[in-house]
């Protein structure tokens, strides 16, 4: 499978998005799946594009996707104003 790295970043930003939104107790998937998806979109470049410690062709950069992928829910969930 051609892409199957991609589509491995992709569902693990997702179940990270729905575990942090399932274990925080708010009903908010699609605010938690955005900063998950941008996170793990900015994970990549800071891996290939910056770092150059990866390529596509290595999983290297799916670590580094769901590190910044976990980082930024943390950041969110922190930080989030409450009301």
């Amino acid at each position: 499978m051609q892409y199957a790295d991609i589509a491995a970043a992709v569902l693990g930003a997702f179940a990270l998005a729905w575990l942090a939104d399932l274990f925080t107790g708010r009903r908010g998937l699609f605010a938690t799946s955005l900063v998950s998806g941008v996170a793990a979109v900015a994970g990549w470049f800071l891996a290939i594009r910056v770092f150059g410690v990866s390529t596509m062709d290595e999983w290297d950069w799916v670590l580094w996707s769901l590190a910044a992928s976990a980082l930024a829910l943390g950041g969110f969930f922190l930080f989030r104003s409450k009301r």
